[in-house]
């Protein structure tokens, strides 16, 4: 059975570890992530863009499988289904899809008015019906479904505003960026995490951008707050490589290797191997 993922942050902020939230972009990738999940007895949050559902068939067919998947796997941690950068049409669409959770990005809303309003209208509707939400201020770096931002320094005051609306977790820009970070990138911003967490209280921010960040940042950001850590090009390179040695040795020109099971299993086990890593060094092992 999934659940939201409001009281597993809650834990994760109040314990000083994080959770992450890993994107899937089929069936191969769901059941890695679980497995993973299941053997490193931690809490999951397995998320999607809509780009990563339409490719799936649509929101309905991700939750579906989703919640087929964890139902079939018998797994004993708790998961969450949540919505990844959603937009406010988004978000109405996955509620009724299915999803514990969802994400309303109104930080490239034209004015940071209309995301207050429309995070206020996602916070009631989703909460009336036990679904928990995150919101942004503050653009991401690098390109999300075609959004592209410079990686912002998300204002301080204005993640006060959003955090009283009653939101779950809150995405802060801290100069984090999505995809494969540049080598003359600055750098997490710890300085402004502060700001903003002594503006928020208790409340579990997020970090988006989490693949390739030096290990030693993530975990000081988690000490200063950070309680879901967004991982998606990290394993998708995982599964690239692994897939591309299996092509290279030739593996599908030997006998049945051909069979699209053998040429997905290397991928497959790379996701699970590189997850079970990233939870360990987000401390979230033996938390379910």
């Amino acid at each position: 059975m999934l659940v939201n993922a409001a009281d597993m942050l809650k834990k994760a902020e109040a314990g000083k570890y994080a959770l992450g939230a890993f994107n899937t972009n089929n069936l191969e990738w769901t059941l890695a992530v679980f497995q993973a999940a299941e053997e490193a007895k931690s809490p999951l949050i397995i998320q999607c863009t809509a780009g990563a559902a339409k490719w799936m068939g649509g929101f309905k067919v991700c939750a579906d499988m989703v919640k087929a998947a964890a139902e079939a796997m018998e797994l004993t941690v708790p998961v969450a289904l949540h919505l990844d950068h959603g937009t406010f049409e988004d978000c109405h669409a996955c509620i009724e899809a299915g999803f514990t959770s969802v994400m309303y990005d109104g930080s490239h809303e034209e004015t940071f008015d209309l995301n207050l309003k429309r995070t206020e209208e996602i916070v009631k509707l989703a909460h009336s019906k036990g679904i928990s939400v995150e919101a942004e201020v503050g653009g991401i770096g690098g390109t999300e479904d075609g959004v592209t931002s410079n990686g912002e320094l998300a204002d301080p005051e204005q993640c006060r505003q959003i955090a009283e609306l009653g939101v779950d977790f809150l995405a802060c820009g801290i100069g984090n960026i999505h995809g494969v970070y540049p080598e003359d990138w600055a750098g997490l911003s710890f300085e402004r995490l502060g700001e903003i967490k002594a503006l928020t209280g208790d409340l579990p921010l997020v970090l988006h951008g989490g693949s390739g960040i030096p290990v030693e940042q993530i975990q000081k950001a988690i000490s200063l707050g950070v309680s879901k850590i967004n991982v998606n090009t990290d394993l998708q390179l995982a599964f690239a490589a692994a897939t591309r040695a299996y092509i290279e040795a030739g593996k599908d020109q030997q006998g049945k290797g051909f069979d699209p099971r053998k040429i997905l299993k290397p991928g497959r086990d790379a996701i699970v191997a590189r997850t079970k890593e990233l939870m360990e060094e987000f401390g979230s092992v033996n938390k379910a």
